[in-house]
Order: C-alpha cells, then structure tokens, then sequence
C-alpha cells in the first residue's frame, strides 16, 4: 500500500505536470493490486492512432471534434452505466475501457485524453450532478455531455442545475457562469476520488473507504476535513491511535468546526478503548 501511495503522491506533487488520465488510472490500483497501468495507457494511445487514421491532414478544429464523438461514442460504444450507476468500477479507467461503460467523470477523463492528443482543446468542468466538458470552437466554446457527445443549451444546463441552487436570491443564470469554468486536474481526480468515497460510505466498506481518504488527505493537503474523514475511516476499523491522530489534528485545527461536539465524543470513545488495550 505504502508504495501505490508513494507513486500516487509523485503523481499530484505539482499541479503543472499532474498526467490526469495516469493520476485517474491509478486510483483503481486500490480495487486492482496487479492492474497494468503501463499497458492500459498503451491501450488509450492504440485507440488514438485508430482516431488518427480517420481524420483527414487538414482536419478543422470542427471535424476533429465530430470525428472524435463519432468514433468515442458510436464506434467505441462508450455511454453511461445506467443500469449499475453506483458500481466503483465506473471510476477505475481500466473496467471502463473494457466494458465501455462509466460515469460523466470517468468517460470525460478518456475523452479528453483522445482529445489532447489530437489538438482539441477540451477542458472537463465540475458541473453539479453531472461532470461536462467544454470544448473551444473558434465561434466560441460548447458544453458537451461525456455521456452522449451532445451539446448542452443553456436552458438544459439551468434545469440541471436547478435542484442545487438554494432560494437566496441568487440568479441560475450568474450560478451557470461561475458553474461552467474549467476544472484542474486536482479538481478532477478529487471529485472522481469522493465519488467513491459517498460508494463506500454508503456500502460500508470502510478498508476501501480508507484507502480513498488516504489519497485524498495526499492530493488536498490544504483540507483539513480529509483527514477528519480518515480518522472517521480508522476508527471504523479499529485503528485507535492513527484515529487519535487524524481527529485530535482536526480540532486542533478547528476547534469551533460545527461538528467539533460529534468529534469529541468519538475521541472520548477513542481514547477510552486505548486505555482497555493498555490494560
């Protein structure tokens, strides 16, 4: 495990040279021990020199990106996995390459990749619900489904957003703009990293759990509820001090956190089961 992290942590130490589509692969490392991160990479370069092969040398910015929705989404038969949406395996990149099947996140991941390779400029963006992309034309910038390759209206995009936005007299329409900026890889590995965090929370499989929150406490060094959670996922499963540790830093941290009460009373369990073990 300590060597998975250490390559995970060479991956995310700088944000100019964080690879996303490696970064995004190698979180399956924990599901995947033997996974081959090398290989599989081959695999995206193989499906690109196929991509190539169908566009013309003076291919425009416009037949580049309806070559690549052609061949990802009709050729490749990559779309949502609709009848399993919550299976982890949507956000490990080496299943979703073989079954072609993901969530918006994990689609949008390879589809960016292919697209770097051949010169679209695409970026992913952390839409609520429902990760997007946002692809620059020169009649200006288009926001895609990962799922489809179809372009969104804004009016789609305002009814998406519509269950997220409190009534506090803010426009959906300024909300859309903010919504709608491109995300950083940081950005993008870690929200592909919490949505299995809310799969293992809700499946309660706390040794998976934790090892997300191990690299999420790596990749967000900066947010000091990450290492809440981890202690949260160590005490689940009866590591006490490393749990001690974890919690004991959040107050420290945030000693008037709102949860600070909820925190307290774990610690007290905490400290309690250590002194019976000492015994």
């Amino acid at each position: 495990m300590t060597r998975v992290l250490d390559y995970f942590s060479t991956l995310v130490a700088d944000d100019d040279s964080l690879p996303l589509t490696e970064t995004a692969l190698s979180l399956a490392q924990d599901a995947y021990p033997d996974v081959d991160l090398q290989g599989t990479l081959a695999e995206i370069d193989e499906l690109v020199l196929r991509l190539k092969r169908r566009l013309p040398d003076d291919a425009d910015l416009r037949e580049k990106v309806s070559t690549l929705n052609r061949f990802f989404f009709r050729e490749l038969g990559f779309s949502s996995n609709l009848n399993d949406y919550y299976d982890p395996d949507n956000s490990h990149l080496n299943i979703v390459l073989k079954r072609r099947r993901g969530i918006p996140i994990s689609l949008a991941v390879l589809y960016l990749e292919m697209g770097e390779q051949i010169g679209v400029p695409v970026r992913g963006v952390s839409f609520p619900g429902h990760f997007l992309m946002r692809v620059s034309l020169p009649e200006g910038d288009v926001m895609l489904d990962p799922t489809t390759g179809q372009s969104l209206s804004e009016a789609q995009m305002v009814d998406m957003l519509e269950p997220y936005i409190t009534r506090s007299g803010e426009s959906i329409g300024s909300a859309l703009r903010v919504l709608l900026q491109p995300a950083s890889r940081r950005e993008i590995v870690a929200r592909m990293l919490r949505n299995l965090k809310a799969v293992y929370l809700q499946t309660e499989r706390w040794q998976r759990l934790l090892a997300v929150q191990e690299r999420l406490v790596i990749l967000l060094p900066e947010n000091i509820e990450e290492v809440r959670d981890r202690g949260f996922a160590y005490a689940r499963l009866d590591y006490l001090r490393p749990a001690l540790e974890d919690l004991e830093r959040y107050l420290g941290d945030c000693p008037d956190a709102d949860d600070a009460t909820v925190v307290e009373s774990q610690l007290h369990e905490l400290r309690q089961r250590t002194h019976q073990g000492d015994d």
